[in-house]
């Protein structure tokens, strides 16, 4: 049966086979790397979800906290010589946890807010004012003190950038656009400059307004069944209305995470006859924004003066989900790279997990700090002024990280970088714009 399967909790005995346990992985692996144990490792992880197949070990306590403790950046995947799934591996034994095993109740109780708040954005949003009106009125650094991975928060609201009203005369492409959850309320002016740079590239965009949450946090929690019903959501969210006429050339993600879990439907859904075949093509369509405006070409490189004439050294770290899962490096690098006046500076273990993933930063705080300040002090030796993460979670990391050490140096998307870089066009006689998706698009930014 396929450890993707309906019942969402078998683990398939060939993707266990694929190991031959040759310890490659083990220097890739940040937990193995921090706590020097096998079982914490992707290796050792195999061996017990093989036991675990096989009915010889038992979800006790200590073998389901080894496989919590995993992070799942799938970073031993890149290591990997036999190309193991892990990550299929991974999902699947948190499946079978979740159905099984009776956690204490306060874990519960964190586990199950985490996923009724963070994949809706209506919820997030006042948990977000609720967070900046307690840091308005000083109380927040209190919180701060009793519950450490309050610092996740950002400490002020981000200041959204406008598209540009510039009027494509030939249209290039057509593309969807998933807002994201989080992305959407922490950070919508990663998603306001994305929409930009498409428009000054003259790609059309659609934004469905009944997308969901792409079901990262529920695949990373063992809640396949709540995946899989925003995988359908989504699938039929973007087949919907004019999209079911007017085909789209991509799905285009401005997060990480997003784009590994909805890059994997076809695998999620693969034994839903209703869905499986629109999975398969949804999941083939799927395309990070750096990815999909790499492809773009020079058609992206605008310049102004003010860029050209202010140098900025900037290095980049890997979000996991990008490098590991989606195999996406280089895009982002060489976008950067095309910027006038940017200095790219390679950063150290550029690709180690920053302790973000997903929501593991609020279930394992203590490790994900240990992680994050291994990053930060490999970000503060880079001499950059700025690092560039495309995934949001990272940037919340990181961020926090750098803010609690005193340095404010600036985290932004790669696509800020590039959106700031174009000229900005002239907003006051730009006029009506009569094209209805790219209406769309502008109304959708405020949302």
């Amino acid at each position: 049966m396929n450890s993707m399967g309906a019942a969402g909790s078998s683990i398939e005995p060939s993707l266990l086979r694929q190991c031959v346990h040759c310890g490659l992985c083990l220097d890739a692996c940040p937990t193995y790397v921090l706590l020097g144990s096998e079982t914490d490792s992707p290796r050792g992880r195999i061996h017990l979800a093989a036991a675990i197949a096989d009915g010889s070990l038992s979800l006790s306590p200590q073998v389901v906290r080894h496989f919590d403790l995993c992070l799942g950046c799938r970073a031993c995947e890149s290591a990997c010589p036999s190309g193991v799934r892990y990550g299929r591996i991974l999902e699947s034994v948190r499946s079978q946890i979740a159905s099984t095993v009776t956690r204490p109740w306060i874990e519960r109780l964190r586990r199950r807010l985490l996923l009724q708040v963070f994949p809706h954005r209506g919820r997030l949003r006042v948990l977000v004012g609720v967070v900046r009106g307690l840091q308005a009125i000083g109380v927040w650094a209190l919180i701060e003190r009793w519950i450490p991975s309050a610092r996740l928060f950002p400490a002020l609201a981000p200041q959204v950038l406008p598209p540009s009203s510039r009027r494509c005369s030939v249209e290039r492409g057509r593309v969807g656009f998933l807002t994201g959850c989080v992305a959407a309320v922490v950070q919508p002016e990663v998603n306001a400059a994305a929409l930009r740079v498409l428009d000054h590239c003259d790609i059309s965009v659609a934004i469905p307004p009944a997308q969901r949450c792409c079901g990262a946090l529920h695949l990373h929690a063992g809640d396949l069944e709540g995946a899989r019903r925003l995988a359908r959501a989504n699938i039929d969210a973007f087949a919907a209305g004019p999209l079911a006429v007017v085909p789209l050339d991509a799905v285009v993600v401005t997060a990480a995470g997003c784009g590994a879990a909805m890059g994997e439907y076809g695998d999620l859904l693969g034994e839903d006859p209703a869905y499986a075949d629109a999975a398969a093509r949804f999941a083939s369509m799927v395309r990070d924004i750096t990815e999909y405006v790499d492809d773009l070409g020079d058609s992206v490189s605008g310049g102004t003066a003010a860029s050209a004439a202010t140098p900025m050294k900037v290095t980049y770290h890997d979000a996991c989900h990008l490098a590991h899962a989606q195999g996406i490096r280089d895009q982002p690098r060489d976008l950067l790279r095309r910027i006038p006046g940017l200095e790219l500076v390679e950063l150290d273990e550029a690709d180690r997990c920053c302790g973000s993933a997903g929501s593991y930063n609020l279930t394992e705080p203590e490790i994900a700090r240990a992680l994050a300040s291994r990053k930060a002090d490999r970000i503060e030796r880079s001499g950059a002024d700025c690092v560039a993460v495309a995934n949001p979670g990272c940037a919340l990391q990181i961020g926090a990280e750098l803010r609690h050490r005193g340095n404010r140096m600036r985290v932004a998307h790669p696509i800020e970088l590039v959106a700031e870089s174009l000229p900005l066009g002239d907003m006051a006689s730009a006029g009506a714009d009569t094209n209805p998706i790219r209406r769309a698009v502008r109304d959708s930014v405020a949302e």
